[in-house]
């Protein structure tokens, strides 16, 4: 059974920052492309940032470019955003994508929001 689990989500203060983690079992995590997708209420879900396997090539979306770094460890099944410098703006639910080749899978997703 393939499982990815999101945490680190919460309340921050605009200016805070929050480390999201995505926790991966049932797969051979080191073969999968990972993404950070999130989804703001109305609004389409957006691609935050991808890594690849071997965490060599990372993107991001200029939203977040300067702010949010995606890091994995491959060790221990997990990949990485830190979000530093929050904005209002970025206020959604974030969730974790692996992929490789036809195989994708998501995880259930976990809440920022940034607020005063």
């Amino acid at each position: 059974q393939v499982q990815l689990v999101e945490s680190g989500g919460g309340l921050v203060q605009p200016g805070g920052s929050l480390r999201l983690s995505c926790v991966a079992s049932g797969i051979t995590f080191s073969r999968y492309v990972m993404f950070w997708y999130r989804q703001a209420p109305g609004k389409e879900r957006e691609l935050v940032a991808t890594i690849t396997s071997d965490g060599n090539s990372l993107n991001y979306a200029n939203s977040v470019k300067g702010r949010f770094t995606i890091s994995r460890d491959n060790a221990k099944n997990a990949v990485y955003l830190q979000m530093n410098s929050l904005k209002p703006e970025d206020t959604a639910v974030y969730y974790c994508d692996a992929r490789w080749f036809t195989r994708e899978y998501w995880g259930q997703g976990t809440q920022v929001t940034v607020s005063s």
